[in-house]
């Protein structure tokens, strides 16, 4: 009797993702501004009550290491050393009458201050 083995494909989680509603917002947002060669960058940074907070802009300058990602229309680039706090992250646009504008969830987040504006 012979025992065959199958291996299955696993998916990693590599990187930061960006939702259609995300990505169709930035889209939306760069059209308004009337620019194509902007990419939005996502970096984490220290700061806020928990240590690190999270910086999304539009940018047009490339760094060293950047690692860069596509999402239809708009590019996302992560600096290499924010790269490692992003990885599995995903970045949404909310629109209700609560709260305005775009969330990161991430997994690697281990807590979060009170106002939600920094991670640990």
């Amino acid at each position: 009797m012979t025992t065959e083995t199958t291996s299955t494909p696993v998916e990693l989680t590599t990187g930061i993702t960006l939702t259609d509603v995300a990505a169709a917002k930035v889209s939306a947002l760069l059209a308004q501004e009337g620019r194509d060669d902007l990419y939005l960058r996502v970096a984490v940074q220290p700061g806020g009550c928990s240590g690190l907070k999270y910086q999304l802009y539009f940018d047009d300058r490339a760094q060293d290491g950047d690692i860069a990602r596509e999402f239809g229309t708009v590019k996302v680039v992560v600096d290499k050393m924010s790269d490692p706090y992003l990885m599995g992250a995903s970045i949404d646009f909310v629109d209700t009458i609560e709260k305005q504008g775009f969330t990161i969830d991430n997994p690697n987040a281990q807590g979060s201050c009170a106002c939600g504006d920094s991670f640990n």
